[in-house]
C-alpha cells in the first residue's frame, strides 16, 4: 500500500459505541434493564453509562457491584436480551458514513477497538453496512479488555503499523487509557459516555464536540 508522505498516521483505530455508532443512551437503559429483571439495585443513567467501552464482564461487575458472583452470567444473559432486541434502534452518528470514506480514500488502515462482543459488532457492522471499510476489528470477547493495551496491539501487529503510526479515537477514559497503554496517540469525541472533563489528563491530541469536527480535525492532521 501506498503511503503520503505528509500523512502523520498510517493506521486510524475507533472504538464503537459512543463514537461511530450512538448507542450510548440505549445500552445504559439495556443495563438498567437487565438489573431490574433481577431485582437488585438499578444504576444511575451516568454510572451505567460509565461503564460503556469494557468489556460486558468488567462493565456488569461495576455497574452492579453487590451482585453475587455466580450470578453476573444471568445478569448477562438479560443485558443481551434488552440490547438484540432494541439493536435495530441504534444509528451512526451523522457525517461518520462519509468520515470514514475521506479516511479510506486516503489509504488509512481503519481498525475498530470495542467493548462489544464479536456477535455484537458483526451485527452492527452488516446493520451499518461499515464491514467494507475496516481492516480489521477486534472485540472484548476476543482479547483482553479496555484498557489493557492488547486489543490495540493486536490490531497493530496484523495490520504492520508501529505504535508512532497509529491513532486511537474514543468516547471514554477507557480508550484513552488503552492508547496510552499502547503508546499510541489519541483522540477524544465528548459526544459519548464519558463527560469531557475527564479527558485532559489522559493527554488527547484534540477533543472533538461532533463528528464534524472530528472529520475535519483528521483532514488536517491525520
Amino acid at each position: 500500500m501506498s503511503r503520503t508522505a505528509s500523512r502523520r498516521f498510517d493506521l486510524i483505530a475507533f472504538d464503537w459505541d459512543g463514537t461511530l455508532f450512538d448507542s450510548t443512551t440505549l445500552i445504559a437503559q439495556c443495563i438498567q434493564s437487565a438489573c431490574r429483571d433481577l431485582g437488585i439495585a438499578v444504576p444511575s443513567h451516568t454510572d451505567a453509562s460509565y461503564v460503556i467501552g469494557l468489556g460486558l464482564h468488567d462493565a456488569l461487575r461495576h455497574a452492579a457491584p453487590g451482585l453475587p458472583a455466580e450470578r453476573y452470567p444471568e445478569l448477562g444473559q438479560r443485558y443481551r436480551h434488552h440490547y438484540f432486541a432494541r439493536q435495530h434502534e441504534l444509528v451512526l452518528f451523522p457525517g461518520t458514513l462519509p468520515m470514514l470514506q475521506a479516511l479510506k480514500a486516503r489509504n488509512h488502515l481503519l481498525a475498530v477497538a470495542t467493548g462489544k462482543g464479536r456477535r455484537g459488532l458483526d451485527e452492527a457492522l452488516a446493520q451499518s453496512q461499515l464491514h467494507t471499510l475496516f481492516d480489521a476489528t477486534r472485540t472484548a470477547d476476543e482479547t483482553a479488555g479496555k484498557p489493557h493495551p492488547l486489543m490495540l496491539q493486536q490490531l497493530m501487529a496484523q495490520l504492520g503499523v508501529p505504535p508512532e503510526r497509529t491513532l486511537m479515537i474514543g468516547d471514554t477514559t477507557h480508550d484513552l487509557q488503552l492508547a496510552q497503554n499502547a503508546g499510541t496517540a489519541r483522540v477524544a469525541v465528548s459526544f459519548g459516555a464519558h463527560a469531557p472533563d475527564s479527558f485532559e489528563q489522559h493527554g488527547p491530541l484534540f477533543i472533538a464536540h461532533s463528528t464534524a469536527e472530528l472529520h475535519a480535525w483528521l483532514a488536517e492532521h491525520a
